[in-house]
């Protein structure tokens, strides 16, 4: 009989961890998967391969009480063996509904101190609280992250794991597209939902001050900053143009000459990961998470000097091809020897199977 893991996440919208959770479920046959979201919807359809899909169903976080309960009796009728949380709240509720003797197992996706969640002291108290109360095993995404979580909480670890997000290496295993340019604008190509987070407004103004260069980027994503991202560009006369969101991302990055990300900060970002195993190129913002996916990788500008964005973009626009290409090929080779589907699936058995261990 297979064992039951109950998967709590936020939503099923498209977004790093959830599609983390759903790949994940797909490479574990030797489960029953459960997964339960406090909020309806679901962006994967037939790609979320559980067995049941339940949904808390709570209008808000003013609901949060109302979800306890609801989750609570859940864990009494599923009974699971584990139960794996991902994001903030899922993880706060599960640590005090979950009885003791069941393993409680939490993603953390991002590098706390940075993220934007984290700037509420509420945030920072409750999950302090919580992780008192009931001392969850913790997985983080990056090594600096793991460091960072306790540090940052003041907590001593329980049990604590860096596991990598990871990529997939065979989807993305497209030779980039080479065209004569023929004096053609050298494109840029930046991926990622227009929120704060992202930084766009940085890299829309280092592009106004290279506008009478022939450099052009694209924005892939959707968000809330649309309509402000539009007016700044219209403003400044950058040459940016947002495309919108688009299914088959993994054919249309190989067709640009360099990557670019300016977030302020970041889990262990897919997204990167994606373009490291399609062989771009990448300049990215100089923070700590970049830096531990990509090494010596990458080209990395300081978020304190637009300037110094607007010319390395125009340093590399006039480099020899071969430096852009032996870069690229040189992050996808890191990604294939650490941040694969098998590398983390092999990790989280191991993790898995330690926490069942303890409970027989």
């Amino acid at each position: 009989m297979h064992k039951k893991i109950i998967h709590f996440i936020f939503n099923l919208s498209r977004g790093g961890a959830e599609t983390m959770m759903v790949r994940v479920i797909k490479e574990l046959p030797e489960f029953e998967h459960v997964v339960v979201t406090l909020f309806p919807g679901n962006n994967f359809g037939e790609e979320l391969a559980c067995k049941k899909w339940i949904c808390l169903n709570i209008n808000s976080l003013l609901a949060l009480p109302l979800a306890f309960f609801k989750f609570r009796k859940l864990v009494k009728e599923e009974k699971p063996d584990i139960i794996h949380t991902h994001l903030f709240w899922p993880t706060f509720i599960a640590r005090f509904a979950v009885p003791k003797r069941i393993p409680l197992i939490t993603t953390i996706h991002a590098f706390i101190a940075t993220s934007g969640e984290y700037k509420h002291w509420y945030i920072r108290f409750l999950d302090k609280l919580s992780y008192k109360f009931r001392k969850s095993i913790i997985i983080v995404v990056a090594k600096g992250a793991l460091d960072e979580y306790f540090s940052f909480l003041n907590l001593e670890p329980y049990k604590a794991y860096a596991l990598y997000t990871f990529v997939d290496i065979e989807r993305f295993n497209i030779e980039k597209i080479g065209t004569e340019k023929n004096n053609a604008a050298f494109k840029l190509v930046a991926v990622g939902a227009l929120r704060l987070q992202k930084n766009y407004p940085y890299i829309i103004n280092a592009m106004a001050l290279i506008k009478d260069k022939n450099i052009e980027l694209d924005i892939y994503g959707t968000g809330n900053l649309q309509t402000e991202l539009q007016q700044q560009i219209d403003s400044t006369g950058a040459k940016v143009f947002l495309k919108g969101e688009v299914n088959n991302i993994e054919t249309i990055i190989p067709q640009y000459d360099l990557f670019v990300m300016s977030s302020t900060y970041e889990g262990f970002s897919l997204g990167i990961l994606e373009a490291m195993a399609m062989r771009m190129p990448l300049l990215l913002s100089d923070i700590v998470s970049f830096k531990e996916q990509c090494e010596n990788n990458a080209w990395y500008f300081s978020l304190a000097d637009v300037q110094d964005a607007a010319s390395q973009i125009v340093a590399l626009s006039s480099a020899d091809k071969n430096t852009l290409l032996q870069k690229a090929e040189a992050g996808r080779k890191r990604a294939i020897n650490n941040f694969t589907l098998a590398h983390h699936i092999s990790g989280l058995r191991k993790i898995y199977d330690e926490a069942l261990s303890n409970t027989d």
